[in-house]
C-alpha cells in the first residue's frame, strides 16, 4: 500500500525527534499521566528498548503490534516503540466486544497484543484464546511484567532507520455495520501532520481525555511531542477531575468532543475552575450546537477552534469561532493547503459560494490515509478522481456554502429523510429544537410513514427540572418551519446513545421502528 503523494523531504521519524528533545532537555516532562511523569531521557531510552525487544522477539517492518488499554506511561512507550521498530501500531477501542477485539486481531493480523490488565477479564481471556490459537504472544502493561519485558531490549542500541512509507498505525473505525474499516496512516504524513504550524508551541501542556485508539486523542499528541511539550494524559474523562487537572497543571491546549464540552460547562465546579491557561481548545468528533459554542465563546477562556474532519483525512475545515461568531452555524472554511468542495448524486463537481447548492462534501490535503487496511472495495469507494486523476475523499456529509466560504453541515447522505420525494435535513430541525430552553438534547429521525413514505420523528432529552409536553414541543417547532419539514412526532427520553466519543448513534435511534415495519410486512406477505 502507497501513499497518494509522495513524501516531503525533510522526514524525520518520531523516535530521532524524541531523540533531539531528550538531549536538548533530558529531564523536562515529556509525559504526565495519573501522577506518574517520563522525561524526555527516560521516554528515549524506554522507547528504544521497547523497539529492540519488538526486533529480538522477530517483529519485522511492517508487522502489526496491537495495543489495547487505557492512557498510561507503558501505553505511551509501546506506541512510540512500536513504530521505532517499523512496525505498526494498532490502538484497539476498548468499547469494543470481545468478540470484535477478536476479529479485530485477526483482521491486522496482529503479531504481538500489548493488554492493559484493567481492560477486565473478559478482554484477558479473549487475548490469551487468540494467543493460545494463533501462537502469537500477549503483554501484559502492568508494572511487574511490562518493565521486565521492555528489559529485553538494549536501550543504547541503534534503532532501524525509518522511512516515509511505514505505515504507522491503523485506526478502526466506529463502523454502524460489520467489522469496523481499518484506517491505515503512514509515518511520512503523521510526522507532517504533527509538525503543521499554529497548533503547538514548545512549552504547550496539553490536556488529552478522549481515549488512546481515537484519532482525536493522537492528533493533538503527536502534535504536542513534535514540539517538545508536556502531554497530560487521562485514562478516563471526568468533568470535575478534569478541571482540576487543567487549573493544577496549568494546561495551555486541549481537544474534547463537544458532549465533553458540555459537561464541563455544567459542572460546578467550572465557575470557579481557573482555567487561564488555556491559550487553545479544540472541539471535533461531531459538530457542536450553536448554542453550545455561543456559551462556550462567554464561558471558556482563550482561542476555540471548530475541527470539522475524516479519521481518513482529506476533507478539513476549521472555524476559530471567536474571529467569526456569526458563522457558529457552520464548522467553518477548509483548512490551509486543503481543498474542500460540494458533489451532486452523479458525482459531478458543484458551483461553490451559492447558498442554495446543496452536495456530499469532498476534499483533498497532504494529511490523507494510504487506504483502508486489506478492503480494497471501500477504499475505492471513499475516493473520487478530478479530470486530472488526482485522488479527493468523499465525507459521506451533506452540506452547503455559504458566501463566504464557510461549511454548514446538514446530515450524512444515509440519514438524509426523504418524506413524499422532499428531502429533509435534521440539522435544520435539531438547530431550532436547541432554541429551546427545556431542551437539552436532540435529535432527528426519519420514520416510516405510510402515506409519505417516512417523515421525521424527534427524539429529546429534556433539560433536568424542565417540564416538556412532547405534543407542544412538536407544535412550537412546527409553526417555524416548512410545511415539508414539519415534525410529526415528539418522544422524550432520559438519554440518548452515544458512543465513547459522544459521537450520536442514530442507527441505533432509526432500528425499532424500521423493525417493527419489517416485521408487519413479512407478517403480511405471510
Amino acid at each position: 500500500m502507497t501513499s497518494i503523494e509522495h513524501p516531503v523531504p525533510g522526514f524525520t521519524p518520531f523516535s530521532d525527534t524524541i531523540a533531539a528533545h531528550a538531549a536538548a532537555r533530558p529531564d523536562a516532562v515529556a509525559f504526565h499521566v495519573e501522577g506518574r511523569t517520563l522525561d524526555w531521557r527516560t521516554l528515549h531510552a524506554r522507547v528504544v528498548q521497547v523497539a529492540q525487544a519488538l526486533v529480538a522477539g522477530g517483529v519485522a517492518p511492517g508487522d502489526r503490534v496491537a495495543v489495547l488499554g487505557g492512557a498510561s506511561l507503558a501505553y505511551v512507550e509501546c506506541l512510540f516503540g512500536i513504530v521505532a521498530a517499523r512496525a505498526c501500531v494498532v490502538p484497539l477501542p476498548v468499547s469494543a466486544s470481545v468478540e470484535t477485539l477478536e476479529a479485530l486481531l485477526a483482521d491486522c493480523d496482529a503479531r504481538l497484543l500489548f493488554l492493559d490488565p484493567e481492560t477486565g477479564a473478559a478482554a484477558a481471556a479473549m487475548a490469551a484464546r487468540w494467543a493460545a490459537g494463533t501462537g502469537r504472544g500477549v503483554v501484559s502493561l502492568d508494572d511487574e511484567a511490562f518493565g521486565p519485558w521492555r528489559s529485553r531490549g538494549d536501550a543504547a542500541a541503534v534503532l532501524p532507520a525509518g522511512d516515509a512509507e511505514d505505515p504507522f498505525n491503523i485506526i478502526y473505525s466506529s463502523g454502524t455495520t460489520g467489522l469496523p474499516k481499518g484506517i491505515v496512516h503512514l509515518h511520512g504524513m503523521r510526522q507532517r501532520q504533527a509538525a503543521r504550524r499554529g497548533f503547538f508551541r514548545r512549552h504547550a501542556r496539553t490536556l488529552l481525555s478522549t481515549p488512546m485508539y481515537s484519532n482525536t486523542t493522537l492528533m493533538p499528541l503527536l502534535g504536542t511531542v513534535v514540539a517538545g511539550g508536556t502531554c497530560i494524559l487521562m485514562r478516563k474523562f471526568d468533568a470535575g477531575r478534569f478541571l482540576a487537572l487543567a487549573a493544577g497543571q496549568r494546561a495551555t491546549h486541549t481537544m474534547l468532543v463537544p458532549v465533553q464540552y458540555k459537561r464541563l460547562l455544567a459542572h460546578p465546579a467550572f465557575d470557579g475552575s481557573d482555567l487561564s491557561s488555556l491559550e487553545l481548545s479544540q472541539s471535533t468528533g461531531a459538530p457542536m450546537e450553536v448554542e453550545l459554542k455561543r456559551e462556550v465563546l462567554r464561558r471558556w477562556p482563550g482561542r476555540f477552534l471548530e475541527v470539522y474532519g475524516l479519521t481518513e483525512g482529506g476533507v478539513t475545515c476549521l472555524l476559530d469561532a471567536r474571529l467569526h461568531p456569526d458563522k457558529l452555524a457552520s464548522v467553518g472554511r477548509p483548512a490551509a493547503g486543503g481543498e474542500v468542495f460540494l458533489i451532486d448524486e452523479a458525482g459531478r463537481r458543484l458551483p461553490q459560494g451559492q447558498p442554495d447548492v446543496i452536495g456530499e462534501v469532498v476534499g483533498r490535503s497532504e494529511f490523507m490515509m494510504a487506504g483502508y487496511h486489506n478492503r480494497p472495495q471501500a477504499t475505492a469507494e471513499i475516493r473520487w478522481h478530478d479530470a486530472q486523476g488526482r485522488v479527493y475523499h468523499r465525507s459521506g456529509d451533506v452540506g452547503r456554502f455559504d458566501a463566504d466560504g464557510f461549511l454548514t453541515l446538514l446530515d450524512r447522505i444515509k440519514d438524509v429523510i426523504i418524506s413524499g420525494g422532499h428531502n429533509i435535513y435534521a440539522a435544520d430541525l435539531e438547530a431550532v429544537l436547541a432554541r429551546h430552553e427545556g431542551v437539552l438534547d436532540a435529535a432527528v429521525i426519519g420514520v416510516p410513514s405510510a402515506e409519505w413514505g417516512e417523515t421525521p420523528l424527534a427524539i429529546v432529552m429534556p433539560r433536568p427540572g424542565a417540564r416538556l409536553d412532547a405534543a407542544a414541543l412538536r407544535d412550537w417547532v412546527n409553526a417555524q418551519v416548512g410545511k415539508t419539514q414539519r415534525l410529526s412526532g415528539v418522544e422524550l427520553r432520559d438519554e440518548l446513545p452515544r458512543s465513547a466519543l459522544g459521537k450520536l448513534s442514530k442507527k441505533e435511534l432509526r432500528a425499532p421502528y424500521w423493525q417493527v415495519k419489517q416485521a408487519k410486512e413479512s407478517h403480511e406477505r405471510a
